[in-house]
């Protein structure tokens, strides 16, 4: 099969192609510059000629846009899409009706809120990690190199813990802290102290409560002060209602950087944390921050050079597994994640993963992780092999090609 991938700044890029390569497809790569997801026409104009010039048999992208929809409606050929962001306004967009999609969202919730809306475009898939890739990829001491030194394809060695060199970290957290950019909520300045007041109280029941985001439909009575504050508008080609907008884009967002906050606290009161994140002047004692880290080549490392892997999902993930989490699991790394719902469907809490459910529960949790070297070994080893045997990026393409 022959399949014109939409190439853009996206996690997975690599991963995926290999994954059609091995699986015997070929790729041919349109450039896209995603300046303009909804309506280009220059965009329209190139992808027209790149169809017909290259005759594929679909259409493929991480995320949705509704310009490569519109297109391959107009030339009649499948589009194949794997949501990966949260919250995605995109996927709202009427076009997503356009009977040559076939998006899949990886959260199950929103899935059955477009199924339960008789939108039979949209379908599940969970996110998956290249453990190939992963496996090759250790720090030097497993093949003997001089420290700072990478081979290419060094011997994998990840899952021989007799054969693991000391952690470099005991407790690491790879993520945004939403300080950086999209930081929606401190641009109202104009609120309302019945509007303050209503907030505060929200966001403190949010995050106590895990496995279930009452956000959106809270934000009825405080409406019309929130635009006053911040003008939101729906797109015009769009489904999604304001309380949308202000829920996932500014609130949740909000949420999770405080919770975020509170939860990195709390650990460092009694334990060293390390810290990679985009924010560089957020500090606190018995913390180490240290900056970004490379999706390919350092997110794996640390991730497997830290006893406990934290996973603390963006609150507009209703149900849905992050990718960072299989990314955790994938390379065989602990992962200690908050509880969402989708994990439950393909792993085994206490098996492969381990989730908390209140910081308390957290914070007793990281205390007996990092005393229990062999059962945190044991349940590392179990969640790679449960993601190597069942969630490569090999079996998404062998599921997403099925439905063609």
């Amino acid at each position: 099969m022959k399949i014109l991938f939409i190439e853009w700044a996206s996690f997975g890029n690599e991963d995926i192609k290999e994954a059609f390569t091995a699986e015997g497809h070929t790729v041919i790569c349109f450039p896209f510059s995603n300046r303009d997801g909804r309506q280009d026409t220059e965009i329209a104009a190139e992808l027209t000629c790149a169809l017909h010039r290259e005759t594929p048999d679909v259409v493929f992208s991480f995320n949705y846009f509704p310009v490569i929809s519109n297109v391959c409606k107009k030339e009649d050929i499948k589009y194949i899409s794997w949501i990966y962001d949260s919250p995605y306004v995109m996927l709202y967009s009427y076009t997503a009706i356009n009977p040559c999609n076939i998006i899949y969202v990886f959260d199950k919730e929103v899935y059955l809120e477009f199924h339960n809306a008789g939108i039979p475009t949209v379908h599940y898939l969970p996110m998956a990690a290249n453990t190939a890739r992963l496996d090759s990829i250790c720090p030097p001491a497993w093949h003997d190199e001089a420290p700072g030194m990478h081979m290419a394809k060094p011997t994998p060695a990840p899952h021989n813990r007799a054969a693991q060199p000391p952690y470099l970290y005991d407790i690491s957290f790879v993520g945004s802290l939403y300080t950086e950019q999209h930081n929606f909520f401190e641009r109202m300045t104009t609120l309302s102290d019945y509007t303050k007041g209503y907030l505060d109280a929200l966001m403190t029941a949010q995050m106590k409560v895990q496995g279930y985001n009452f956000i959106q439909e809270s934000l009825s009575p405080i409406m019309e002060d929130l635009y006053k504050a911040l003008p939101m508008e729906p797109n015009a080609d769009g489904v999604e209602s304001k309380e949308y907008l202000y829920a996932q884009y500014v609130i949740n967002r909000k949420i999770t950087g405080l919770e975020r906050a509170q939860l990195l606290t709390a650990i460092t009161q009694n334990h060293p944390l390390d810290l990679f994140t985009h924010d560089r002047n957020f500090s606190m004692p018995n913390m180490r921050n240290h900056g970004t880290a490379d999706y390919y080549t350092q997110m794996p490392l640390i991730f497997k050079q830290s006893r406990i892997n934290l996973n603390i999902s963006l609150r507009s993930i209703k149900s849905g597994i992050p990718l960072r989490a299989f990314d955790i699991m994938g390379s065989g790394g602990f992962l200690l994640s908050n509880y969402q719902a989708d994990f439950l469907d393909d792993f085994v809490p206490g098996e492969d993963f381990v989730y908390y459910e209140s910081r308390e529960d957290l914070l007793q949790k990281i205390d007996y992780f990092l005393q229990e070297e062999e059962e945190r070994a044991a349940i590392a080893k179990n969640g790679h092999d449960k993601v190597a045997s069942a969630h490569t990026y090999r079996h998404r393409v062998r599921e997403m090609l099925a439905s063609i």
